[in-house]
């Protein structure tokens, strides 16, 4: 369960930093096709939510405060990935869709976990 609370972190910490930093043109550049159909702004309140997550992911497990966050926090990012696979799936692209589907497995393995400990 922390393995793939730490690769979901590492996936999201990337994912938000990207998307927080760079311009639409250069996300879409560099393969992140995803985001065609979004508004920059709306991109933005993504990355800022998978960067919240992040912290949801990491620090109730490394202070033992609010636990609760962990299974909010890849909840949230499960709606995230299906937003993404249904975007990926939209351009055709349904390998990518198909991880997207793959990581949001692991959201929810890590959310039904961490709720029933």
């Amino acid at each position: 369960m922390d393995l793939c609370q730490g690769l979901l972190a590492a996936l999201f910490l990337v994912s938000g930093l990207l998307k927080s930093t760079q311009s639409k043109q250069r996300m879409l550049d560099t393969g992140q096709t995803g985001v065609v159909f979004f508004p920059l702004p709306v991109i933005r309140v993504v990355a800022a939510a998978e960067l919240a997550a992040v912290l949801g992911l990491i620090l109730p497990g490394a202070t033992g405060i609010a636990p609760v966050l962990t299974p909010a926090a890849a909840i949230g990012l499960a709606v995230v990935m299906t937003g993404a696979a249904i975007s990926h799936a939209k351009l055709r692209e349904y390998r990518t869709s198909a991880v997207n589907l793959l990581v949001l497995a692991v959201c929810v393995f890590v959310a039904v976990g961490r709720l029933a400990g």
